[in-house]
């Protein structure tokens, strides 16, 4: 296993390029299962991620052409529809084969899907949006068994939770079953509207991406399309927290809608982040006075994870070490998974001042001096968070596990090198 080792205390800034969302690259690969037309996607981070998800399409007969950051699928030629074992446990977006492989090619095998270890990940949303559907599923023994029967048609689902996963699955079956699907608490998230986006242009008919009821008319066959996937907020916003953390300016070009924009900007202004939009290129300045802003009467404030558009759990971690540099208070209320947080023992290592009142909840009292340490990378934003943490600390890190980093983040060490970061790869 690769790690990191990180010299602290120098300012990470300059100009910054995203690349595109991976929470939308990993369902829009699937989608290329709905059609035998080709299906070329742009901006596809070279991810772990990634690279397992086309291996699993690699094997079951889909032509994969990829060149730089564009990638073009064909599955004229699908041989199979059972996914292998050992690769569905390395991506949580295995599971993502279960409603084009059913839909269209009549049945899927696949396994317990891997992923990050933050807690119980249920597939039960998954299970009875597909059965609605008319799409027969057995979760008794592995490989999980999908199978569409002579039921299969559009149908009215209300989603158990807002799970984005499952609003994926169901959004890419229901658009190859006859009649209407009206799926309600559907989320919202931009990677969502990514993949709807595709199927539009393949030919889908969907109405409401991007608000909690979607409504899909079947069609008979879907075609070919290319499509630019978005920039990755979450990249960006991870990227932004080295940048304040340290010192640093940046500048951010290639930016994500105006709801992402906003939704990150109510979460890091509760820090004292500030920055400006012009022309398209977002502007952070340096040396900014981090200073948590206290709610009315002057009581500690939470930030909160929730469905969109709330805080994305998968800034949570970043946020949370912005927080040990900031002035005040702060509690952090992770309500989504309840492994998210553990990582904070380590922060703990490394002289941050906060405690970790239950598994969904941590105070922050900052600021507080980090010192390098040895640490180990749990999990992909966590892995982040820590490397932000070694970035601002005093003296050097080695964080293990680099490769957890790399599932979700394109040459981390590289790209932080050329915003003036110490950090290096280490075999």
């Amino acid at each position: 296993m690769s790690r990191f080792i990180v010299q602290g205390g120098r300012p990470v800034g300059g100009e910054f390029r995203p690349l595109g969302n991976k929470n939308a690259a990993l369902p829009m690969l699937a989608a290329c299962l709905l059609t035998d037309a080709p299906v070329r996607l742009e901006n596809v981070p070279r991810i772990l991620d990634v690279d397992n998800m086309l291996l699993l399409l690699e094997d079951l007969g889909v032509r994969v052409e990829r060149r730089g950051h564009a990638v073009t699928l064909c599955a004229a030629p699908l041989r199979k529809t059972d996914l292998d074992a050992e690769l569905c446990r390395k991506v949580r977006g295995s599971i993502l084969f279960a409603g084009p492989l059913a839909a269209r090619h009549g049945s899927a095998g696949i396994h317990a899907p891997g992923g990050d270890g933050i807690g119980r990940r249920r597939l039960d949303t998954h299970y009875a949006g597909l059965t609605s559907l008319g799409i027969a599923c057995d979760f008794g023994a592995e490989p999980f068994r999908f199978r569409r029967t002579g039921r299969f048609r559009g149908a009215e689902i209300l989603l158990d939770e807002a799970s984005v996963t499952a609003t994926e699955n169901l959004l890419m079956a229901a658009v190859l079953a006859p009649g209407r699907t009206v799926l309600f608490n559907a989320a919202c998230e931009p990677h969502v509207q990514d993949l709807g986006n595709l199927l539009v242009r393949m030919g889908a008919c969907i109405g409401g991406v991007g608000t909690n009821r979607i409504e899909i008319e079947g069609v008979p066959s879907l075609g070919g399309a290319r499509c630019r996937i978005s920039p990755d907020y979450i990249e960006i916003g991870s990227f932004i927290a080295a940048a304040a953390a340290t010192g640093g300016a940046l500048e951010i070009r290639e930016l994500p809608d105006a709801t992402a924009l906003r939704v990150m900007e109510r979460a890091f202004g509760r820090l004292g982040v500030r920055w400006t939009v012009r022309d398209g290129v977002l502007h952070l300045p340096e040396h900014q006075a981090l200073r948590v802003r206290s709610d009315l009467g002057g009581h500690i404030p939470k930030l909160e994870d929730g469905v969109w558009p709330a805080i994305p759990s998968d800034l949570l971690s970043v946020l949370l070490v912005l927080a040990t540099q900031a002035s005040g208070n702060v509690l952090f209320f992770e309500k989504l998974f309840e492994s998210r947080m553990y990582f904070v023992d380590r922060l703990l290592d490394m002289g941050a001042a906060l405690v970790q009142c239950d598994p969904h909840r941590v105070l922050v009292s900052g600021p507080s001096r980090l010192r390098g340490q040895m640490i180990t990378s749990p999990d992909i934003r966590a892995g982040m968070a820590l490397v932000i943490a070694a970035l601002c600390a005093e003296g050097t890190s080695r964080i293990e596990q680099a490769g957890m980093v790399d599932r979700g983040y394109e040459r981390i060490d590289g790209r932080l090198r050329a915003l003036g970061a110490d950090i290096r790869r280490e075999d």
